[in-house]
């Protein structure tokens, strides 16, 4: 019995309804949660899946396990042995592509501030595996940009840190690895541009998308290109850096032509 949380061995499982949890990724997640507060013990507050194994559409072999992973002290002390714990998931389980920690303090979290990209984060796209749910003491966002913003308004920094990245690795999968990264950071970071006014949420890299086309029609050839790569990265470095810083200095332009706080 875990005391913390009130569940037995297999609680954390349960937190998700087998009709969302693939089967076929049950025993990754069991295994994911096992190690993690096995290895942490309780610096581990909760765990949360986001993406296509969240939402139940996940493809054998292709999809990445994503997860949130909120810790009891500063995630950086942590850093190498969570690092050496993926690893050593993603070797025993080839059913999942990669997997991808998104690791926070549970005070960052929580605190009033970070309300608008931690809150709703946590509230909109993630789903509790392992832990206190934090979500169930939050109320559902109304679509906003400044909750856009929150979220992305740093699309410029990093984008430009991936661009560099991506121009001077030489391994061909770490290549691929962060150019689908960086193609899915900036199709989520287009939701900036978003009318004061549109009462939708974009969910999926196809909604983010369908949504930035109603905006920037024009910009199709340049959003495909980024969507194919979040889906199955091509280019060579050098074309995709490009592109990609192209991209970026075409949003920040945008940014500043509608009066869209940096």
């Amino acid at each position: 019995m875990d005391k913390r949380h009130g569940t037995d061995a297999e609680g954390f499982i349960r937190r998700i309804p087998s009709k969302h949890l693939q089967p076929e990724f049950k025993s990754t997640v069991e295994d994911m949660c096992s190690s993690l507060v096995g290895i942490l013990g309780e610096v581990v507050d909760s765990i949360y899946l986001y993406g296509s194994v969240a939402g139940g559409t996940a493809k054998l072999g292709e999809s990445d396990l994503d997860v949130t992973l909120l810790i009891n002290g500063q995630p950086e002390f942590y850093a190498d042995q969570i690092n050496l714990i993926k690893n050593e998931l993603q070797t025993r389980h080839p059913e999942i592509a990669k997997i991808d920690f998104d690791i926070g303090s549970i005070t960052e979290a929580l605190a009033p501030e970070n309300l608008l990209s931690w809150g709703y984060w946590l509230k909109h796209h993630c789903k509790c595996v392992w832990g206190r749910d934090v979500t169930t003491s939050l109320q559902r966002f109304k679509p906003s940009r400044a909750i856009a913003l929150a979220v992305n308004g740093d699309f410029a920094s990093i984008l430009g840190n991936y661009a560099e990245k991506i121009e001077h690795t030489t391994d061909a999968i770490e290549l691929r690895r962060l150019q689908r990264e960086a193609s899915r950071k900036l199709i989520r970071s287009t939701n900036i541009l978003r009318m004061e006014q549109d009462e939708s949420w974009p969910l999926t890299l196809e909604d983010h998308v369908e949504l930035f086309l109603q905006i920037a029609p024009k910009m199709k050839p340049e959003i495909d290109y980024f969507l194919n790569h979040a889906r199955m990265p091509s280019s060579e470095a050098d074309t995709f850096s490009a592109a990609l810083n192209f991209f970026t200095d075409w949003m920040q332009e945008q940014q500043a032509l509608r009066g869209i706080p940096n």
